[in-house]
């Protein structure tokens, strides 16, 4: 999703030790994933992730957050990226729940069930209202999933359901899920924006207009207040919500495109804070003052996304070439602050936590060179005769950890007589990249942070899977294709992450996407607010509902 920028990137969509009990009778589905640990170094010295921000202390009546853009919608099957996840999270749930410690807990569903590996039950929480006043049934999951389903709607998360056979009410709070073959993915989605549930009554109603303007009648802790165009989106406090009510009345994100500009709100408390932080601030909030910086589990790569093979590219030694001429190093020093960890893979050590540590060693041994080596490439790109060709690579203002790894690669390509051309997308034309094929034309590449939507390897890895929504270029090989299907059917980690490990050595042997550096989440909070995770889990977790006073 992803979408990616991260702090600023190119996000993508589609953010960890992950075990999954899929027993008949078992209260709830459990993914237990690692997402603290100790300092990690980077380029430029060490960085310390931490579990979350110290607890609020009391309520508040509003607080300011800042975002890089405005969402196009807030409609759930189109909540692929960051901007539309960090508001969208707070005012609709989904059937299971991402906690801030990256684990899978009960949702909207207080108990899911798998009494056969192609079947899995739902039973939901009696009593939850949506925003109009109306109940939540099992009719509304039903319908909420056949929009996600129905290919005219061109879902960001269709692939998600692609081996659901049907979804039916076996109850008035009942939703039964059954599907053609077992999907040890599947239910580990019904936690992001796949598995949203939204009033079909308050949908219908909306028609075409449904997530740009009204309300988005979901059951969150918060419902969609006014949506400023171009300016800002207020959330108001749901009273009726069944959970714990929210710390705060009132939230107001605000879209502030030019990264200065962010970052200067946040010094004079124009805003009170934001995720995603620029890079190029880091240093300057941390000794600011005005409020604390913190770092948290991200389960984000940064890597260039290669969108077509048409030209240049299409040629692996050209691919390869760019990759060994990168300066990762110096991308983590500049372009990511010194906060990150340059890498070979394309997937996090963390989504492998899961894995025996045979499986992890493999699946980590002998992958991409991180170390550049420019006499090599240039030889590439002479043995495959594309001196001089050009390749175009998209950047964007968003950041400086897009716009200087896609200038690291333009230097990268002229050291070893490629033509690297730079296109420039405006901030809030960025998101497009992911969903519409005629924002990629004549794009080659850009600038990916790819975050991890659940802890496993395969929601990366699987996007080269042919006709993936990720798979630009248009990759296609059966046998990687098998090796996806036989992951996704294996419910057992251990026995998961073995094939997993197969399919992570054939996308660093062809550089499907050239990986570049492991990045934590950002979130800076002024001196008046506190409680909001540091981990990714924001993107699908109700996390406004937990900031409030410091003191």
């Amino acid at each position: 999703m992803t979408p990616t920028p991260l702090p600023t990137t190119g996000r993508g969509k589609p953010r960890g030790r992950l075990t999954l009990a899929a027993a008949a009778g078992l209260s709830a589905l459990v993914l237990v994933a690692a997402c603290s640990g100790p300092p990690r170094a980077g380029a430029e010295g060490a960085f310390t992730l931490s579990a979350g921000t110290p607890a609020a202390k009391g309520e508040l009546d509003s607080f300011r957050w800042a975002t890089y853009a405005e969402p196009s919608t807030l409609d759930y099957i189109s909540a692929f990226d960051y901007p539309q996840n960090t508001i969208l999270s707070n005012v609709c749930e989904s059937l299971m729940r991402w906690t801030p410690q990256l684990t899978l807990a009960p949702g909207l569903a207080e108990k899911a069930s798998n009494p056969e590996p192609t079947t899995w039950v739902y039973d939901l929480r009696p009593g939850v209202h949506f925003h109009d006043g109306s109940v939540m049934t099992a009719d509304d999951v039903v319908y909420s999933f056949g929009r996600q389903m129905n290919p005219d709607n061109g879902a960001a998360w269709a692939q998600v359901f692609q081996n659901v056979r049907s979804v039916s009410s076996t109850g008035l709070l009942q939703v039964t899920v059954r599907l053609a073959k077992p999907d040890s993915q599947f239910p580990q989605y019904m936690a992001t924006a796949a598995g949203v549930v939204a009033s079909a009554k308050g949908v219908r109603a909306a028609g075409k207009d449904y997530g740009t303007s009204g309300g988005l009648d979901c059951t969150g802790p918060y419902t969609l207040g006014t949506w400023s165009k171009g300016q800002s989106i207020d959330l108001e406090r749901f009273d009726g919500y069944w959970g714990t009510k929210a710390r705060t009345r009132k939230v107001t994100f605000t879209f502030l495109t030019d990264p200065s500009a962010r970052v200067n709100a946040m010094l004079t408390g124009e805003v009170d804070g934001g995720y995603l932080i620029p890079t190029e601030s880091y240093d300057r909030l941390r000794n600011s003052g005005a409020g604390t910086l913190y770092f948290g589990e991200g389960l984000s790569t940064v890597n260039v996304n290669v969108t077509s093979m048409k030209g240049a590219l299409g040629d692996v030694r050209v691919r390869r070439a760019l990759s060994l001429a990168l300066d990762r190093s110096g991308f983590v020093r500049t372009g990511l602050g010194g906060v990150g960890s340059v890498t070979g893979s394309l997937t996090t050590r963390a989504a492998w936590a899961a894995a025996p540590e045979a499986v992890r060693a493999s699946a980590f041994d002998g992958l991409t060179p991180t170390a550049q080596d420019l006499r090599q490439a240039t030889a590439l790109v002479k043995e495959a005769g594309a001196t001089g060709k050009t390749v175009t690579v998209a950047t964007s203002s968003i950041g400086q950890d897009v716009s200087l790894l896609a200038t690291a690669v333009q230097a990268a390509g002229a050291r070893i007589g490629l033509d690297v051309r730079l296109r420039t997308i405006a901030p809030n034309a960025f998101s497009a990249l992911f969903t519409d094929p005629k924002a990629r034309e004549g794009i080659d590449m850009f600038p990916e942070t790819y975050y991890d939507s659940i802890t496993d390897p395969l929601d990366l890895l699987s996007n080269f899977r042919t006709g993936a929504y990720q798979n630009y270029a248009g990759y296609s090989d059966k046998a990687y294709d098998d090796l996806v299907d036989q992951a996704a059917a294996v419910y057992d980690p251990a026995r998961r992450t073995a094939v997993e490990a197969q399919l992570q050595k054939t996308a660093s042997d062809r550089l499907l996407w050239i990986p570049v550096a492991e990045w934590p989440t950002s979130v800076f909070l002024n001196k008046r607010l506190t409680g909001a995770p540091t981990t990714i889990a924001y993107m699908y977790y109700p996390w406004a509902a937990d900031v409030g006073a410091a003191r």
